[in-house]
């Protein structure tokens, strides 16, 4: 984690999320050039968070609740999130 999206993307979902495991990868230098790349190095990013607000709620109803969590960033500021989503206790399966 780098620069001051990436600390913001952690202290929103720690907040919100009490994640008890959460990575936020700065995957922007993988898309230099690309569409998206707005040349701040902060436009594509990875999110993998564990919490136990995910416990019993829908793959797709926790993509919402880390997005509602991160208000503005995604699309606005952030180009690209991939979010990993899981519970405590489940296997680590890529939900991108």
């Amino acid at each position: 984690m780098t620069g001051t999206v990436a600390q913001e993307i952690e202290r929103l979902l720690r907040a919100a999320l009490s994640p008890t495991h959460l990575d936020v990868i700065n995957d922007s230098a993988h898309h230099h050039g690309h569409s998206g790349d707005d040349g701040s190095g902060e436009s594509h990013f990875t999110v993998v968070i564990e919490s136990p607000a995910f416990e019993g709620v829908s793959r797709l109803q926790r993509q919402r609740m880390v997005n509602a969590a991160l208000g503005d960033i995604p699309g606005e500021r952030v180009h690209a999130l991939a979010i990993r989503a899981r519970a405590p206790g489940e296997h680590k399966v890529d939900q991108t």
